[in-house]
């Protein structure tokens, strides 16, 4: 009985809250050369601005919300060194087509990016790098694998890539030798071809995951039932699914070629990937609370205090709702890498300000990458310094349970150094 791959199907209810900005953000970044642009503390950039490129995750510094891509350039691609990056606080991480933080993604994923130049260079996690320096040639790396532009507002594996904006990858043959082989793929719209798409040779081994409803098959397993021939060559017949793909070194001389990690055969093997991480986020979200920038404080008398704050985007709408009219809240400072303070040993609640949520207002119209659209007014007896206008602040409502974070993810008031606070670029090699 011969195999064939069902039709896909986006993940739409999963991926709503990323609607507005699915066309702006497949938007080609600025010319250097003709504009500099960075974003402003306490604003959301226009994704139009931002400059798009794609690599392998080499490294990653979760609790700093930092790490290295190295990038896909016209070069050959083992020699290009990694690139340092950083998280804009409100930057968005997707993997399997849902929320995600730097800690869920596996060295070596293919990544998709939308960077800016940094903010403050005096203050940047990672190397700054003439603001030119994507249109330099690196010797065997080629042009445009080191770009200036390390700092990131949307981070993205392939499946959140191709889902975000309406593609799929069809596949025109299979080749299987001793267990492994090529597949030979072109990445297009689900609906209709691209006629400026090329055809892609990448590899598959026992390691290549394939996913089929509920099912978890290897290479072998479709080889038995007769779906993909035991060794030699077989035609897909344009069969669309969705890939993750990875690099790893390859036979034959070849410089730049890409490894399939996972295959998702069918529609439901998606969702279900994708509503494991959905959910993998919202614990993660539950402990460590929602990032927001503060608008505005109204002072009080005596400590007293009314902050306006726009959470960040980037979260499951469930656990937006659970901000409410008259509900009491949980509000602490927070840096840039979005760690929190404490007071020595003390939690994040003990050291957070609390009060009522007075108001919560969503945006009408287009939201900004990187904002939620929701805006909470809140009002406490007890302001705290870090709570202040455009700084960054982590908030939660006060039935989510009080859970303390660990200690590479908090700092300690007087005893933090800068490196602590903001991580100096100096763990990056300089190549």
């Amino acid at each position: 009985m011969r195999f064939r791959f069902p039709a896909f199907h986006p993940c739409i209810r999963l991926l709503a809250p990323f609607a507005a900005f699915f066309v702006a953000a497949a938007t080609v970044g600025q010319d250097p050369e003709t504009e500099i642009f960075r974003p402003e503390a306490g604003k959301f950039p226009p994704i139009e601005k931002a400059h798009s490129y794609r690599g392998e995750l080499t490294f990653v510094d979760h609790a700093n919300r930092r790490g290295s891509i190295r990038v896909q350039s016209d070069g050959k691609f083992r020699f290009i060194p990694p690139n340092p990056f950083a998280m804009l606080p409100y930057g968005i991480v997707r993997y399997h087509g849902a929320s995600a933080d730097l800690r869920d993604i596996p060295l070596g994923t293919m990544m998709h990016v939308r960077a800016f130049l940094p903010p403050d260079p005096k203050t940047s996690a990672v190397p700054v790098l003439p603001v030119d320096n994507r249109l330099k040639k690196e010797g065997n790396a080629g042009v445009g694998s080191a770009p200036a532009e390390n700092h990131v507002l949307l981070l993205e594996d392939e499946p959140s890539y191709c889902l975000r904006i309406g593609l799929v990858w069809k596949l025109k043959e299979v080749d299987i030798q001793s267990g492994q082989g090529m597949i030979f793929a072109i990445r297009e719209p689900k609906k209709g071809g691209d006629k400026e798409a090329e055809e892609e040779t990448m590899t598959i081994d026992a390691a290549t995951r394939i996913w089929r409803g509920r099912e978890f098959l290897g290479i072998q397993d479709l080889i038995d039932e007769g779906t993909w021939p035991a060794s030699g060559k077989k035609s897909l017949k344009d069969q669309p699914v969705l890939l993750g793909i990875t690099w790893k070194p390859t036979p034959g001389g070849v410089f730049t070629r890409f490894h399939i990690s996972d295959i998702w055969l069918d529609d439901a093997a998606m969702q279900r990937a994708t509503r494991n991480q959905n959910e993998t986020h919202k614990v993660f979200i539950k402990s460590r609370w929602v990032p927001a920038f503060v608008d505005a404080v109204e002072y009080g008398k005596f400590g007293s205090a009314t902050v306006t704050a726009t959470l960040f985007g980037g979260i499951d709408q469930s656990l937006y709702a659970d901000f409410k009219k008259d509900s009491r809240a949980l509000m602490a400072a927070a840096e840039k890498t979005l760690k929190h303070w404490a007071g020595g040993t003390a939690g994040t609640a003990q050291m957070a300000s609390k009060g009522p949520i007075l108001e919560v207002r969503k945006t009408k119209g287009e939201i900004p990458l990187g904002s939620s659209g929701i805006q909470i007014r809140f009002e406490t007896d007890l302001i705290t310094e870090g709570i202040r206008p455009t700084k960054v602040v982590r908030i939660r409502p006060a039935t989510w349970l009080d859970l303390h974070v660990p200690r590479e993810e908090y700092l300690r008031d007087h005893k933090a150094t800068h490196e602590e606070r903001f991580p100096t670029p100096d763990i990056f090699p300089k190549y």
